[in-house]
């Protein structure tokens, strides 16, 4: 065997009991677990101190927060034993019986179980068959069932009951990462901890302790850059680390971490930033493809942007947000520069503008272009004024003109060759100034309210249109005729219809109509009557049924005229007369005509005039 052989060998063992800094430096206790998650870990020591242990709890959190490894410490400090303690205790310093195999996953009473591997059922009643068994060696048979909102809803139905009276020698813990998944009848039985996000400067803290174990030399902006880009996930972060340390042979630059993620330089995204706010087209697009041929992602370019956006709008009311220790110098000196020179309503638009163009980039097949587009609409939106100076403007120049505005006067700066400054002043365009353009003297078109020349005594519904500002005119209502009359006016033939067939009146006030209804009428009339007297004569109606008879409908009411006076014809003897002459003939219709006077009755031939009695010119009565 050659001497190269047992380094061979040595090398390869090393290689294979290596382990990724997710899993070296997994927390073992609650001490650990003290970095961003202290809420949950002052419940669970006040409960233990006075025996108040649930039989199941429920953690929830974002990828890489710590779940599955907090319930197995949890599962560890149920079942801590060793030879002074036997008893549930947070207090973990001391290794116990079962500590060991418990956070390797391995022990007999602590059984691990995935949920999306197991989804049915089946693994359900499995369970339930099992907890009726005491442990083998520790003190509680704890089942800690991970992502539980990928259980089916018949395995959480058949969870329930053991869930709710589990035997003593039992407890459940469950981790989900998407816990409006989980159904509440599940959730109410069991203590629930929300996992947080750890902080960047916390992350930050964590990096830097366990390089040091390592003996790693690190760049604080590189740390700083893999906090930002794990997004409050711990075990996101000590993978990136190890990605960085791998990428760096053993040291871990900013440079280097910046060409791995794929990210842009913070300070030259502070000089985008800077170049957008100017309005500097052309040295926008120069920066960006600066950042875009060293290697920069154009979507991390954009959302570096929105965040240093969002910075710098917090900076602005929050001045202390600048001692973050994730934050480079420069981001933390320029940003508060910018805080105090750019106003609110500016950086909103650029953080909406920001919120719809990132997404744009991400599903164009040219993510650049689409990018280069978004900042072109940034950079123009920055030489636009804000909304209300806009209209504040707009309101002086129009008061200047006389309440119109020139058709040739441009609203924003761009059209006319000068730029309109937040102050009402010309910005030059190029290297000469011009003033803002004068009006003309041409005529101009004005919108004005046309007077109403209507005459006074016009009838109610007259056509024409009265303004939308005028108060509706009221109306007098004093019998079902003008309820119909409105309904003609309005053009509603429906309703006139509805009312003139059904409506009996019973009594009629201002605002008030007490009716009863015809068999047959629509449940509805009633309430379709209130709403449009409201709408016609401007007043609120109160229209109510009444038991009372009441009148007759109009149609009744018509019926009854012309059968009266239908009768009253029959009783006219000279109409008698003419009903006897011509057998079969009979009355159809009785008009009464207005009387005339003697110059307006034409005089009638002689040659008309009959001795047999015959009809002549003028007769009222209709055959």
């Amino acid at each position: 065997m050659s001497d190269s052989e047992p380094t061979a060998q040595k090398s390869a063992a090393s290689d294979a009991g290596y382990r990724v800094l997710a899993r070296k430096y997994r927390p073992k206790d609650f001490t650990d677990l003290m970095v961003g998650q202290e809420p949950m870990v002052r419940t669970l020591t006040n409960a233990f101190e006075t025996g108040r242990i649930a039989q199941a709890y429920m953690l929830t959190g974002v990828r890489g927060v710590g779940k599955t490894t907090t319930a197995r410490i949890l599962a560890r400090a149920l079942n801590y034993k060793t030879a002074e303690i036997d008893k549930p205790t947070i207090d973990l310093k001391v290794p116990g019986e079962h500590c060991q195999a418990i956070m390797e996953g391995r022990h007999v009473d602590v059984i691990e179980m995935d949920a999306a591997s197991h989804t049915g059922i089946d693994d359900i009643r499995e369970i339930i068959e099992q907890v009726r068994y005491r442990p083998v060696s520790a003190r509680y048979k704890v089942y800690i069932i991970d992502e539980v909102h990928m259980l089916s809803t018949q395995a959480f139905n058949g969870l329930l009951k053991t869930l709710e009276e589990p035997p003593e020698h039992v407890k459940f813990i469950f981790a989900t990462t998407e816990i409006r998944k989980v159904p509440i009848t599940v959730l109410s039985r069991c203590q629930r901890f929300d996992l947080r996000r750890i902080s960047a400067a916390d992350l930050v803290g964590l990096f830097s302790t366990i390089a040091g174990k390592e003996g790693i030399t690190v760049d604080a902006e590189a740390l700083a850059m893999i906090a930002r880009a794990a997004e409050g996930s711990a075990r996101d972060g000590l993978s990136l680390l190890d990605q960085a340390i791998a990428h760096g042979g053993g040291v871990v630059e900013a440079e280097a971490v910046r060409s791995m993620l794929g990210l842009a330089d913070r300070a030259r995204i502070v000089d985008l930033f800077q170049h957008v706010t100017k309005g500097d087209v052309t040295s926008v697009l120069n920066e960006f493809n600066s950042q875009y041929e060293a290697g920069a992602n154009p979507v991390v370019v954009l959302t570096d942007l929105a965040d240093f956006t969002h910075l710098v709008t917090r900076l602005k009311f929050v001045p202390d947000a600048a001692n973050d220790p994730s934050l480079s110098e420069s981001e933390r000196v320029r940003g508060t520069e910018f805080s105090g020179s750019i106003a609110v309503s500016t950086l909103s638009r650029m953080w909406q503008m920001l919120l719809k163009g990132i997404p744009e980039a991400e599903s164009s097949s040219r993510s650049a272009g689409a990018a280069e587009m978004v900042l072109i609409r940034l950079t123009h939106a920055a030489n636009l004024p804000a909304p209300e100076d806009a209209a504040r403007r707009l309101a002086e120049f129009s008061s200047d003109n006389g309440g119109s505005r020139p058709a040739s006067a441009p609203l924003n700066g761009n059209g006319g060759g000068a730029q309109m400054t937040q102050s009402g002043g010309a910005v030059a365009r190029g290297s000469e100034a011009i003033a803002p353009r004068q009006p003309s003297p041409a005529p101009t078109t004005m919108l004005r309210a046309v007077p109403d020349s209507r005459p006074e005594g016009l009838a109610v519904g007259r056509t024409e249109q009265r303004p939308l500002d005028a108060p509706v005119p009221k109306v007098a209502v004093n019998s079902l005729n003008d309820v119909v009359d409105l309904c003609s006016t309005n053009r509603d033939p429906k309703l006139k219809a509805l009312v003139r067939n059904f409506v009996r009146l019973v009594r009629l006030e201002p605002g008030r109509l007490d009716v009863n209804l015809s068999e047959g009428a629509p449940a509805t009339v009633l309430n379709e009557l209130a709403v449009k007297l409201k709408e016609w004569t401007g007043i609120h109606w109160v229209v109510s049924f009444s038991k009372e008879q009441g009148q007759p409908t109009l149609v009744e009411a018509e019926a009854n005229a012309r059968e009266a006076l239908v009768t009253d014809a029959r009783q006219d003897p000279d109409v008698a007369a003419i009903l006897a002459r011509f057998p079969g003939a009979k009355i159809t219709d009785v008009r009464i005509r207005a009387k005339e006077t003697e110059e307006d009755i034409p005089a009638l031939p002689a040659a008309a005039e009959s001795a047999e009695g015959d009809i002549l010119p003028g007769d009222d009565i209709e055959f």
